[in-house]
């Protein structure tokens, strides 16, 4: 199969990594008056150990490990400040303790410690963390902690993008279950693929997907449109987004190609077949139960031409192209390529795909995962040569900035496009390696490092930003629509997140074989 001889064109140019066990941060904290830590920490006043090969020093917020013989730069200087890793930034002792420190600070004392673990194993952590705290009717959700940083006290909510964030977890679960055949992990994807199914049929409007429901006396989440079911069992969430329907349109061609044959394949064709006639029908609009199109569920030529639809069109162009090309995949419908054919030459959606660099007003990390799982799609189902020119044109456009995120997802997306790219993929492998196994929200400040280069604009929601790319256990916990150049953010442990952003890349490098072992 064609596609197959894309990997095996990728294995041949050095396209893939070999996983090794490398050294995670497992953090104790305690009080002032906790008998836990040992009583070496408990007095002295040494601002620097050796421990592990490396230097512990404190500095003027938290400390840092110095290792020399780190063969990557970013794990040479390793910085360890606020609440994800100590009381206080205000380091009093330093104690070495094998591969890692106990550190006395102005209000208690923290165990650092250093242990190798595979990818694979710190995956099945994050598994089980959606399992216990972010598993809601089988979508992937919010975490609030009523008490901040205290895990037992989690509550699930709502989120605008429920379907999307559980449709790429479902995604995780099946390349999960095609590159190793765990029937747990076709078991978790079902459960997801189910929930993601059911977000079209509980609105009781065919084609039309909730944002997010919440049954009667479940309090909703936070903003949002909401209606009642006919019955009054369930509060819709609506004004359902295009973020949702590319979440939907990915997990469709991903469950089609990867799930074995059954049920829940044929309910995935048929809310592919519904959710595409609804936007075509509709002059290619996401129609609401108000009869109007949604705020961000447009992708008609009319929408193109207002003030705030040209800027969306490049993006919004590949969207739909994405869609119709996965529907006919998954049907096999000669309607879907016959208007697919029709967007795309005769009105000219190829063209506004290829306008990013001319109409694009600002850097939006959320659009680039609006297009980079589009594009995932486009590029594993097209095989016409002149298609392919025109997606590799627009995808060139998104890759000018997000080739400096060392992002894993984008990067294994952006190979599959591209399988003669000779480019290192080490940098977003590391990434994978340095994503905290803490996810809470906790505060980060790096305002005083002087390794930082700071970009003399600020972002679009008016905050500062680096040029430089600093590791991801150094800087607030986000998803892949996050800015990753956002190296400073407030927070308390108030909430945590689910960490499917790790899962999705991880499983589908696996799958791929761009990632070789565990």
């Amino acid at each position: 199969m064609r596609w197959l001889a894309l990997l095996a064109a990728a294995a041949v140019c050095g396209a893939q990594v070999r996983l090794e066990p490398y050294p995670q941060k497992f953090v104790r904290q305690f009080g002032a008056e906790s008998k836990e830590p040992p009583a070496a920490v408990r007095t002295g006043s040494s601002r620097e150990a050796s421990a592990g090969g490396a230097t512990w020093r404190a500095i003027s917020k938290g400390l840092i490990r110095e290792d020399d013989r780190a063969t990557y730069p970013l794990d040479r200087r390793q910085y360890f400040r606020g609440k994800r890793y100590l009381p206080d930034d205000d380091v009093r002792h330093i104690v070495a303790a094998g591969s890692g420190v106990w550190v006395r600070t102005a209000t208690g004392f923290s165990h650092i410690e250093l242990r190798p673990m595979t990818l694979a194993q710190k995956a099945a952590e994050f598994e089980e963390r959606i399992r216990l705290r972010h598993d809601r009717y089988g979508m992937v959700a919010d975490s609030r902690l009523r008490v901040p940083a205290d895990l037992s006290t989690n509550e699930t909510s709502t989120n605008d993008n429920d379907g999307l964030w559980t449709a790429m977890y479902a995604a995780a679960e099946c390349f999960h279950y095609a590159a190793t055949k765990s029937p747990e992990a076709l078991r978790r994807a079902e459960r997801a693929i189910d929930a993601v199914l059911y977000l079209e049929e509980v609105t009781r409007l065919p084609g039309y997907p909730a944002r997010s429901y919440v049954k009667r006396g479940e309090a909703r989440g936070p903003g949002g449109v909401w209606f009642w079911t006919p019955d009054r069992a369930m509060e819709i969430k609506t004004d359902t987004s295009s973020d949702e329907i590319v979440g939907h349109f990915y997990i469709f061609g991903i469950a089609w190609d990867l799930l074995p044959d059954g049920p829940l394949r044929r309910r995935v064709a048929g809310t592919a077949r519904r959710m595409m006639d609804h936007i075509v029908e509709n002059g290619y609009n996401l129609i609401d139960i108000h009869g109007q199109p949604t705020y961000w569920g447009r992708w008609s030529l009319e929408y193109f031409g207002t003030p705030r639809g040209r800027g969306d069109a490049p993006l919004n162009a590949l969207e739909l192209l994405s869609f119709l090309k996965t529907t006919h995949h998954i049907t096999g419908d000669a309607k879907y390529a016959a208007e697919y054919r029709k967007a795309a030459f005769e009105l000219k959606y190829v063209d506004w795909m290829n306008r990013l660099s001319e109409l694009r007003q600002e850097i939006n990390y959320s659009d680039e995962e609006l297009a980079m799982l589009p594009f995932y799609l486009a590029f594993r189902y097209e095989k016409d040569p002149e298609m392919l020119g025109h997606y590799r044109r627009a995808l060139a456009q998104w890759w000018d900035n997000a080739r400096r995120e060392n992002n894993p997802l984008w990067t294994f997306i952006h190979r599959t496009a591209n399988p003669g790219d000779k480019a290192d993929l080490y940098p977003a492998v590391h990434t994978l390696y340095r994503i905290p196994r803490d996810l809470r929200t906790w505060g980060v400040d790096n305002s005083d490092r002087t390794d930082i280069e700071w970009e003399a604009n600020v972002d679009r929601f008016n905050r500062r930003q680096s040029t430089n790319f600093i590791a991801p256990d150094e800087r607030p916990v986000m998803k892949w629509n996050g800015n990753p150049f956002r190296v400073d953010g407030p927070g308390n442990g108030g909430s945590e997140d689910d960490g499917a952003f790790f899962l999705l890349p991880y499983w589908m490098g696996r799958y791929h074989g761009f990632l070789l072992g565990e």
